[in-house]
């Protein structure tokens, strides 16, 4: 990772235990889309519908709270496109679970994914650009993404005014 990355602190976000981390399931596509679009309602991400997350399940994983497995605390997507190119996407976490480390496993585990894969880089769209920059993220202009990654956003509803921040992290 690059050399100005800042030491990550390590954050637990269940007391004595690591994070549960797993893919998504089906029977999670509810509470991911009540999750991401409470933050889509004040324009904080893109809003989903149930059909992308159905269509895109495989690229979601979620955090489970450890007392209550099926309750869903987050979730985030690593989205392929291409053999060296892929998107972190809808990296949310529930209304009032928030700054508990959850996002920061999310992102470790869908960065850890993006190696596993061979993907040499990974971009993302974001308000949040103190977050990512963490993780080594740098802030990049739009233009100097592929246009392959814009093909979502033609159907965004802030296409051609987009304020999310573009960042890049070259594994």
């Amino acid at each position: 990772m690059a050399e100005n990355v800042k030491q990550l602190r390590s954050v637990q976000p269940f007391p004595d235990q690591a994070p549960l981390i797993r893919k998504a399931r089906l029977t999670d596509v509810n509470d991911m889309f009540r999750i991401i679009n409470h933050y889509a309602e004040t324009q904080l991400m893109l809003p989903k519908t149930q059909l992308q997350l159905y269509e895109n399940l495989r690229d979601y994983s979620v955090v489970l709270e450890a007392s209550v497995p099926n309750r869903i605390l987050g979730c985030g997507a690593l989205h392929i496109y291409w053999e060296n190119l892929a998107e972190i996407r809808a990296l949310a976490v529930a209304p009032g679970k928030t700054r508990k480390g959850i996002g920061t496993a999310l992102v470790e585990k869908l960065l850890a994914e993006a190696r596993e894969l061979g993907t040499e880089q990974v971009f993302l769209f974001t308000y949040e650009p103190k977050f990512f920059s963490r993780f080594g993220f740098i802030q990049v202009e739009h233009r100097t993404m592929p246009l392959k990654v814009y093909n979502e956003c033609f159907n965004c509803p802030k296409f051609n005014k987009c304020d999310e921040l573009a960042m890049v992290l070259h594994l």
